[in-house]
């Protein structure tokens, strides 16, 4: 930091501004480290040596001292204040005493003592958001409540911004204007801040000393990354007189805000828009008279549509509300382009509309709305085509849940919890990760007629057969199955060339999905609050819980019974297991796909189904030798899933030296979801 100040001087900077609290001593200065070594004799004499080397934060404060122009910053916070913060400019009052208007809080974050005291200003950086989450208003100036030792009352800080102005112009003091001050009148009301003056400056502000950020949105332009200030690889002409703030802009350090312009905004940067609309004296205002101004207008134009809609008609009562909403935003416009000042026309036009639309609209409204009621439901879940063929035939679509048959599938990434390890100092990379694997895959689900329920982080749910009819939907699920295993191989050879050429380890994307058939309630789920399109069923519950039973017969894909008998002549299928999933007790035969009617049609697949169902009979009728012979046939198919049968030469293994007994039922329980 002191490298990089001075650096930052030596540039030309006019100040150099933190927005960022140094509130604790640096733990890797020697004094400090050494309080964690042993008391052995042996080794007083390093540990003398080590208590006499230089300080890092007095160097860091010495660096402060020397260079001036420094500023430094602290967090004014609703707890109680482990130390109060060191006021450098002075404040002078003009008018009614504006601490009993200005925001003022009772603790503070502060840094460093020897921080504050070396530095030429010192500010807080209290942004404090509207009831919208929103920074439109920012406080110049607040209070910190003193306690009795500190002698009491409210001590006033200024903004950073401010402090920063102060300092580039070389001022002391700061005078506050409040209601009763030179050429003020408040016909005896005490009525709030009227401004803030800072050396040359004057900023006009709301009465509790706020002023509107006029923001221009988030430029690059602004930005210098502190590597090349540290590197020396920056243009100097950007520093030379300029005031800079050094900030934070990383997601992961919470000093990211909200603005009208950007949904995501560092901190630093509402500091930087603010100091930037002071110096170029472009301030917005919302006068006294706006609020009574933006009513009139309601009341007015809303008394004048419920008198006229009877006599004139929608027709021309619509072109009367449209010509004046136009007037008030074009009115609103100007007076924000041109005078800087701030009048809201939407919530009063939003409700001259309403009558408007309430009267005459009524019947527009609820085909237009239920067309876009559809679209909105289905839009990130189906096709386009079926979308639209909801649109047009809003009558085929069911609300409030019907039974039918359908085929569901659930798709979830194996190994997930190592591959977000290996983003951990990178979570915004783990999202672009997920969202290219779940984008293909989704596609391949919906142009096969699938609909997507769902996205549980790195997992899909998707149906078929809802919200429209689908004859095929147990075919069209295998199919998707299928292709999205082969979008993967495409996804993962990418990725692969990718990581090669980043020189960074490869980790391949694996997916399993479980798929079943059976009949559910679909339709409109939820409370009369919120609702969603979904399924309800046991052949649901099941679905889900072949998905996670691929991790254990290590195959792509499982699949239920109910699928099995609809799909069983155009797919390559092979019956894994009778298996009773946990949390049900009757079992059920469960199977995996090898391949498309192709695959099914290969003589080699023949070869392998014929010695499948031989090894199957032999396992159950408790013939060891016979199962286990011909899982080693299988297993040398070309064709076979190798670890189905690891995975049953283990089972024959434990069950020839422990044999289940003659009431055994060949079930498998699985233990885990």
């Amino acid at each position: 930091m002191a490298d990089l100040i001075y650096r930052l001087r030596e540039a030309g900077a006019a100040v150099v501004v933190f927005d960022i609290v140094f509130s604790e001593p640096d733990r890797t200065s020697p004094r400090n480290i050494v309080e964690n070594w042993t008391n052995a004799p042996e080794y007083a004499s390093l540990r003398d040596q080590a208590i006499g080397l230089p300080d890092h934060d007095d160097m860091f404060a010495a660096s402060i001292r020397e260079l001036k122009g420094i500023v430094t910053g602290f967090a004014l916070t609703a707890g109680k204040a482990p130390r109060v913060p060191v006021q450098r400019g002075n404040f002078a009052f003009s008018g009614d005493d504006p601490t009993q208007f200005l925001p003022a809080l009772p603790g503070a974050v502060a840094n460093v003592t020897a921080f504050e005291k070396a530095a030429a200003g010192n500010g807080n950086f209290n942004v404090l958001p509207e009831t919208d989450g929103l920074i439109r208003r920012v406080p110049l100036v607040a209070g910190f409540h003193l306690d009795e030792k500190s002698g009491g009352g409210v001590r006033l800080y200024p903004m950073i911004s401010v402090e920063a102005l102060r300092v580039a112009q070389g001022a002391k003091t700061m005078i506050i204007k409040s209601s009763g001050g030179s050429g003020e009148l408040g016909f005896g009301e005490k009525t709030g801040v009227v401004s803030l003056k800072v050396g040359r400056i004057e900023i006009p502000t709301d009465n509790q000393g706020r002023v509107w950020v006029h923001y221009a949105g988030k430029q690059a332009a602004r930005y210098i990354p502190i590597w090349k200030i540290l590197d020396g690889s920056f243009d100097r002409s950007l520093i030379e007189n300029h005031i800079v703030l050094v900030g934070a802009s990383a997601a992961g350090l919470l000093d990211l805000r909200s603005t009208p312009l950007d949904q995501v905004l560092p901190g630093v940067e509402v500091h930087a828009e603010l100091i930037e609309q002071i110096l170029a004296g472009a301030f917005l205002n919302r006068p006294d008279w706006a609020k009574g101004a933006e009513l009139a207008y309601l009341a007015g134009l809303g008394l004048i549509l419920i008198l006229l809609l009877p006599r004139l008609g929608a027709v021309w009562c619509a072109i009367i509300g449209g010509v004046a909403v136009v007037a008030v935003f074009g009115g609103s416009w100007y007076g924000y382009t041109e005078k800087q000042i701030l009048l809201d026309p939407v919530y009063p036009s939003v409700a001259v509309l309403g009558i408007y639309l309430s009267a005459s609209l009524i019947s527009y409204i609820r085909t237009e709305g239920e067309r876009k009621q559809v679209r909105g439901a289905f839009a990130q879940y189906l096709s386009p085509a079926l979308v639209e063929q909801l649109a047009n035939h809003p009558e085929r679509l069911k609300l409030g849940g019907e039974t039918k048959e359908m085929s569901f599938l659930f798709c979830d990434v194996r190994g997930f919890t190592a591959i977000s390890e290996t983003f951990k100092s990178n979570p915004q990379g783990l999202t672009v990760l997920i969202n290219r694997l779940l984008t293909p895959l989704t596609n391949q689900i919906l142009s096969r007629q699938g609909t997507i329920d769902k996205y549980m982080g790195d997992c899909i749910m998707a149906f078929w057969n809802a919200p429209l009819d689908d004859d095929n939907h147990a075919v069209n699920a295998c199919h998707a199955a299928l292709a999205m295993f082969d979008a993967l191989d495409v996804l993962n050879e990418e990725r692969r060339l990718e990581d090669e050429a980043a020189g960074v380890k490869h980790l391949p994307l694996n997916v399993g999905a479980g798929i079943n058939t059976g009949e559910c309630v679909v339709g409109n789920m939820g409370s009369e609050q919120r609702f969603d399109y979904s399924v309800l069923g046991d052949a649901v519950n099941l679905a889900a819980r072949l998905e996670g039973q691929s991790k254990y017969y290590a195959v792509p894909t499982v699949i239920g019974e109910d699928t099995a008998v609809q799909v069983a002549d155009r797919f390559a299928l092979l019956e894994l297991d009778l298996l009773a999933v946990k949390g049900k007790e009757e079992a059920v035969r469960v199977y995996t796909i090898i391949g498309s009617q192709a695959v099914h049609d290969s003589a080699d697949f023949t070869r392998l189904s014929n010695a499948h169902a031989e090894m199957l009979a032999a396992y159950r009728a408790q013939d060891w030798d016979s199962a286990q012979r011909w899982a080693r046939v299988c297993g040398e198919n070309p064709l076979a899933p190798r670890a189905i049968y690891d995975l049953y030469e283990e089972r024959i293994y434990h069950l020839t030296f422990s044999p289940p007994g003659p009431n055994w039922d060949a079930v498998h329980v699985a233990e885990t979801k």
